[in-house]
């Protein structure tokens, strides 16, 4: 007899004590990573501005925006005389190098502060873009360092190189400087978390999963964004802000003396006695009494599987990734999956950092979206689990992308919108693109053969991560006409739409384990069968010991 990890997990506690610190640590992480995220957002806000004019000194802001406002691009028009009363102003054909902002609740924003507007515009977007790019590395650089050197050492890194990136972005002065601490700090934007949500469920008990770490995630990022937004204002600045956003990544430093490395990844790297170490501390955590004879019992499987694996050459070979581009229709499907998905984490970044320009406070904004955050995922749930995988995000993805392609041609042509209305609309397509985010990575992991799981959902982020160095540029063509990255969303989100009708849907089946069974999973279901409702499943298929199923129905 022997007993493999899952059974020690149980015997040691997979559902007490240390699982409970476990998600609290992850919630905190939660916390920190949004609000490092989104604080480019943050200090790249533009507050309402106007090209400097000595006789616009005593002027209140609603007087300047009406000299202004004759103008085409008010923000960026230099004047060349006023009159007295502040009518007849004539344009000038010298370009601004002085502004009159107003600044939205008393922030002082980076490109205000650097005068990175009209012209120059462009240099807070590359700074941007090169975030994303540091977040593609990053998760490829920490996420082979996790199986190289551990989970806990590479979320420490990571949450390092997050520290120093947002440090060295209080003293840039130049496009150069911001864009390279820019791309440090993204290296740890993707890969800490990712890493922390794999060591939290190789800890704990199937229904913590499913549960505990979808609930925490939406809680704490929820409360990072409102955080963030809501700081900054009460800071004043953008350069404390940072500071404020940095600092807490290195609470992350003190994970390394609380948590414990993964036992599963070390019997992976065949160190059974650090495995059992372990093992044993997270026992003694949550108070239970665990018999050396169960410890040898573990050893013994351990040391079963070692003798075992030189003889599963060719299985492990089978396993790569790039096998999987032997088999013609999962090669399709794997092209649909990863097509998806960066569309969608495009579209994601791109509309969570479309918030000026809109007559409300980007600040208030990012508070209603963040708000979004819990029930969208509680809804994703409910609306997958009734109606399956296919029907919540083709149907998400076509609502969401109409949605904001609407809300942009309204605030094009409707000069002065309600800021009702504008609200609800706004707070509709956030709450779309959260569903269609949630749906999408569980479709995307449920396709994937359990076999080469890990490394295509690694392919997939990084890809995504990839395509969101595109999101500052979209949102700089709204400077040449207003609801241009909203119609482009709208068109990316059809086109996924349509890939997903290409899909098979996963709800209630077997997902395939083995490349060959991934070849013919959804063989025979034709485009629009998921509408035809849920059928009731083969109980013979669902009772047998290989059916894996991602989430309980």
């Amino acid at each position: 007899m022997a007993m493999d990890f899952e059974e020690i997990l149980g015997k040691c506690g997979d559902c007490h004590r240390y699982q409970y610190m476990l998600l609290a640590l992850y919630g905190l992480l939660m916390f920190i990573v949004s609000r490092q995220y989104f604080a480019q957002s943050v200090i790249s806000f533009v507050p309402d501005h106007w090209c400097y004019h000595d006789q616009l000194a005593n002027q209140s802001y609603a007087e300047i925006a009406a000299i202004y406002a004759p103008f085409k691009k008010p923000s960026c028009t230099r004047l060349e005389s006023i009159n007295e009363d502040g009518s007849n102003a004539t344009a000038s054909s010298e370009p601004c190098n002085r502004w009159i902002y107003n600044y939205d609740h008393g922030f002082r924003s980076m490109n205000a502060d650097l005068n990175w507007v009209c012209d120059e515009a462009y240099k807070a977007r590359v700074g941007q873009s090169l975030f994303f790019v540091g977040s593609m590395c990053g998760t490829l650089l920490f996420g082979l360092l996790g199986d190289r050197i551990g989970r806990i050492r590479a979320v420490v890194l990571a949450n390092w190189c997050g520290f120093l990136g947002d440090s060295a972005t209080i003293f840039a002065q130049s496009l150069v400087t911001f864009s390279a601490s820019r791309f440090v700090s993204g290296l740890a934007a993707e890969a800490n978390a990712y890493l922390m949500y794999i060591l939290v469920l190789e800890y704990v008990s199937p229904t913590m999963r499913s549960v505990g770490l979808n609930l925490t995630m939406s809680v704490w990022y929820c409360l990072g964004m409102i955080s963030a937004s809501w700081q900054a204002v009460w800071l004043g600045g953008w350069r404390p802000f940072m500071a404020w956003s940095a600092l807490p990544q290195l609470l992350v430093t003190g994970f390394y003396f609380l948590i414990q490395e993964s036992a599963q990844w070390l019997v992976t790297r065949h160190d059974i006695d650090g495995a059992e170490l372990r093992l044993r501390r997270v026992a003694k955590f949550n108070r239970r009494e665990v018999s050396e004879a169960d410890f040898e019992l573990f050893r013994q499987h351990c040391k079963n599987k070692e003798s075992e694996a030189s003889s599963q050459v060719s299985m492990q070979k089978q396993s790569r990734l790039i096998d999987a581009l032997e088999f013609p229709r999962l090669r399709l499907r794997l092209t649909y999956v990863l097509v998806v998905f960066s569309i969608t984490v495009l579209c994601y970044n791109t509309m969570s950092r479309n918030v000026e320009g809109l007559s409300i406070s980007p600040f208030v904004m990012f508070t209603f979206f963040a708000l979004t955050l819990p029930p969208s995922g509680i809804f994703q749930t409910q609306v997958q689990k009734n109606l399956g995988r296919k029907f919540t995000s083709v149907v998400s993805m076509t609502a969401t992308g109409v949605m904001t392609a609407a809300t942009g041609i309204l605030l094009t042509f409707w000069t002065q919108p309600s800021a009702m209305v504008m609200v609800c609309l706004l707070l509709v397509s956030r709450f779309g693109i959260s569903v269609i985010t949630g749906s999408t990575m569980q479709i995307s992991a449920e396709l994937i053969p359990t076999c080469v799981r890990s490394s295509g959902l690694a392919v997939i982020h990084v890809t995504g991560a990839a395509l969101s160095f595109l999101s500052p540029f979209i949102l700089h063509l709204d400077t040449y006409f207003r609801a241009a990255s909203s119609i482009i969303l709208c068109l990316l989100l059809l086109l996924s739409a349509w890939i997903c009708l290409l899909l098979p849907e996963t709800r209630n089946k077997k997902l395939p384990l083995s490349l060959a069974e991934g070849e013919e999973f959804g063989k025979d279901e034709r485009m629009f069968d998921f509408l035809k409702g849920s059928k009731k499943e083969d109980q013979h298929d669902l009772s047998a010991g290989t059916n894996e199923k991602l989430m309980a129905e």
